[in-house]
């Protein structure tokens, strides 16, 4: 490789240089005049060749970035294409606190795109990640903490667990509804809150049911409601189980849910891994034998609390960057299934949901570990992103007609969910190409030749997939919002909305016919900002990145001589004229030239997210695509700028 051969010069050359200093330090009166001064200029020339050898190096197109423990050529057999083009060889690290360790900035993270965005509107190699201090610290947790707090009323426990059951457990599954109730009732009639497990449990399903029932501010000590609940859940966990029993996976589940209320990421990550593992010890990767546990309910609810787990991997691994944490090859579990007879409906969730959310939460993993993972790869960065677009094209296509979007009636809000993370998906697995495509139209290059016009085609096809399926999840969002539906504090709404915004600022920029798409990025700055004043951290968190693109945007506009554009101030709720959402008719699919029109109403979303589109067709069925548009010989990298260093910290 090209890199390795010009630091194997430098190498070199810094030893004779180093050899001959050492020699005529230890020797320097041995030597005649002219021989000194012809040493002299020797090692003047090795100097020069050096500076100049690693200057060539620093200003080279290619975005890998040097590591200290360098691979060789010798340890990547034949494709030169095994490494992720995408990412430097080294990790991204952000010093927050000095009396600290810096935190790594995983590349799948929204505020992480944001980043790299500033960095290329701005041209800086100095504009720094924007720290996450929008979060319920440990001190605040710690004096809300009560032991001696009481349970709720029992008719105001059995709303918080409806909320619950309303709002979560359509979702994901976590408990048996039943089971709970019957729970619930039990400890109430007999007045026995003594047993930590069972209260751990159900102080974590009324924080939920708090947060998601509330609509304004609960306290001046922390914003987020069902807060207390959750410290003294928590309170009752310090030391794992040595015989877990699946309660305590269902109370860890529960928490790491309601850690996202409170923007603690890293918690909600040490949660989940916690479950796995207690999961892992009770076997729940396991089919269990029918000898062993005879309760077809209780069978089904370990394998639906498994793949609850398995999701939520996914998922938070695809909202932060983390990496999967259980390989699917060790999983040896049946997927969801019904319970035979009556008691399906009173104990489980939505068979052919949870099947779908498990499948679509495996393409996630893959999304992560393909894209954002570091590792050596036999196939091509664009031979990897046909594969996950073609998985998550069969993923759409095989959707029973009562997990779509176009059903008649009202649709419920588990499949608006489920669409959101598959938008989602689609953001995650073609946005870098996206941000290439900005980066290529400040630094244009001219006379090219037709493989170059390939690669542009590719590279639109792809950009416009990722800009479809982010205006889909913006009109989802826009729509629960104007329809009062949007929970005031959730996370994965904000965050939703957050990368859709990211991606129509680039959209507007690169394509002169995506103008508008402007607009749609107003009206998602303007809804997080209303979330953010009723006290949701984490949208606060997506506003403030958002706010530090939009300033790049103003600096880029005044530096062109053009007019500032300022946020619309209007409230998204109440004035819905200019920010209607563009959605998708119910003729076209997502991925279709032309295919989004304006709607409002229900009745104008759909799930034919087919991938019409004639170049995305063309690009999918090709048996073998042999060219990578992110050769650094053909372009300037999808996330470097020349001399633009995103690696550090």
């Amino acid at each position: 490789m090209w890199h390795a051969a010009v630091r194997d010069a430098i190498r070199t050359k810094s030893n004779v240089v180093e050899a001959n200093l050492v020699k005529n330090a230890d020797s320097p009166a041995v030597l005649p005049n002219a021989t000194m001064a012809n040493h002299t200029s020797y090692i003047d020339e090795l100097a020069a060749e050096n500076r100049r050898l690693r200057e060539q190096l620093s200003q080279s197109p290619s975005f890998l970035t040097p590591r200290e423990d360098h691979v060789s050529d010798q340890d990547v057999p034949g494709d030169t294409h095994v490494q992720n083009p995408m990412l430097g060889d080294r990790a991204w690290f952000q010093p927050y606190d000095p009396s600290l360790p810096p935190i790594h900035i995983c590349e799948a993270a929204c505020t992480a795109f944001a980043t790299r965005l500033r960095r290329v509107l701005s041209k800086c190699e100095t504009t720094s990640h924007i720290a996450r201090t929008q979060y319920t610290g440990e001190t605040t947790l710690m004096s809300m903490r009560n032991p001696a707090i009481q349970w709720p009323s029992l008719p105001q426990a059995r709303l918080l667990i409806q909320v619950v059951f309303s709002q979560v457990t359509r979702v994901y599954h976590l408990v048996l509804r039943k089971a709970t109730l019957d729970q619930l009732e039990d400890a109430y009639r007999k007045g026995d809150f003594d047993d930590p497990v069972l209260t751990c449990k159900f102080f974590a399903l009324f924080a939920l049911g708090e947060v998601y029932s509330a609509r304004s501010n609960s306290s001046l000590e922390c914003k987020v409601p069902g807060v207390a609940y959750y410290v003294n859940a928590l309170m009752l966990i310090p030391i794992l189980p040595e015989r877990p029993s699946l309660a305590h996976v269902e109370s860890l589940l529960l928490l790491s849910l309601y850690s996202f209320f409170l923007n603690r990421r890293h918690s909600a990550f040490l949660l989940v891994g916690s479950a796995m593992r207690l999961g892992l010890t009770l076997g729940l990767n396991h089919d269990i034998p029918q000898c062993k546990c005879p309760d077809p309910v209780d069978r089904q609810h370990r394998t639906r609390l498994w793949w609850a787990i398995y999701v939520f991997d996914r998922m938070y691994g695809s909202k932060v960057g983390w990496p999967i944490q259980i390989a699917d090859d060790d999983i040896h579990v049946e997927m969801p299934s019904k319970v035979p007879g009556d008691i399906h409906d009173d104990h489980g969730s939505d068979t052919e949901f949870l099947v779908a959310s498990v499948e679509l939460a495996k393409i996630t993993g893959q999304i992560i570990e393909q894209v954002y993972s570091r590792k050596k790869f036999a196939d091509s960065f664009l031979q990897r992103e046909q594969k996950l677009l073609i998985a998550l094209k069969e993923w759409c296509f095989a959707l029973p007609p009562q997990i779509r979007l176009n059903r008649d009636g009202p649709v419920p809000k588990n499949v608006i969910s489920l669409h959101l993370q598959f938008n989602q998906c689609i953001m995650l697995a073609s946005r870098p190409i996206l941000l290439h495509a900005l980066i290529q139209t400040k630094c244009p290059k001219p006379n090219e030749d037709d493989s170059h016009a390939n690669i542009r085609q590719t590279l639109k096809t792809l950009s416009e997939a990722c800009i479809h399926a982010a205006r889909h999840s913006h009109s989802l969002i826009v729509e629960e919002w104007t329809n009062g539906s949007l929970p005031i504090f959730g996370y994965f709404y904000a965050h939703y909305l957050f990368s859709s915004a990211l991606v129509m600022v680039i959209s507007s920029l690169v394509y002169p016919e995506n103008s508008n798409d402007f607009a749609l990025f107003e009206s998602a700055f303007e809804i997080l900002r209303a979330m953010s004043d009723h006290g949701n951290l984490a949208a606060t968190e997506f506003y403030d990145n958002l706010e530090c693109v939009q300033q790049c945007l103003n600096q880029n506009r005044q530096s062109e001589g053009a007019v500032t554009v300022r946020t619309r101030s209007v409230h998204v709720a109440e004035d819905t004229t200019e920010t209607l959402p563009l959605v998708p008719s119910s003729q076209s699919g997502i991925f279709a030239p032309g295919a989004f029109c304006m709607d409002t109403t229900a009745g104008g979303l759909t799930n034919d997210m087919a991938f019409l589109g004639e170049s995305m067709e063309e690009f999918l069925a090709q048996p073998d695509v042999d060219f990578d548009l992110l050769d650094p010989s053909m372009t300037d990298g999808v996330y470097s700028w020349p001399n633009l260093s995103l690696w550090t910290g």
